[in-house]
């Protein structure tokens, strides 16, 4: 009997060598698949937060609020309920956008307003307002770095 020639070792081991490298490119396509999918959810909250953080930065800036404004934060807004969980959905639509309603009325109702007691009421409450505005930012980013840090 002969040995076989070391071809004959070299073709049977082609097959798992082939079928390895195989495995191991599919593998580094899912995570690269993964990591795209990350960035995108990541990009996609991240214009939710600064539609948010323009909205704050404006009225705060302008000292008042602004159809424009308001306009962009709900637009920038609209999709939170597909990208959080609940607890930010709420701060954006129930807790800001109640505060911002509120400040657009404030401010209509002082235009043409005489100056006295019930001006200065409302001054004090459009002032409380803005100040509480203040404090969001740094709520705001609390209430969004988990969902805005990338982990690997």
């Amino acid at each position: 009997m002969t040995e076989p020639h070391w071809t004959t070792y070299l073709a049977a081991l082609l097959t798992p060598t082939i079928a390895f490298f195989g495995a191991s490119i599919a593998y580094h396509q899912w995570r690269t698949a993964q990591n795209k999918l990350k960035l995108d959810l990541f990009e996609r909250r991240l214009s939710v937060y600064e539609a948010a953080r323009d909205y704050l930065a404006s009225v705060l800036t302008s000292g008042k609020t602004s159809q424009e404004a308001e306009f962009k934060f709900l637009s920038g807004t609209r999709g939170a309920k597909w990208l959080f969980d609940d607890a930010i959905v709420q701060y954006l639509d129930k807790v800001l956008w109640h505060k911002i309603c509120e400040l657009g009325c404030i401010q209509s109702e002082l235009e043409g307003l005489p100056v006295g007691e019930e001006r200065s009421r409302k001054v004090h409450a459009s002032a409380d307002i803005k100040k509480w505005m203040f404090e969001q930012t740094s709520v705001l980013d609390k209430k969004f770095s988990p969902y805005l840090s990338l982990r690997h």
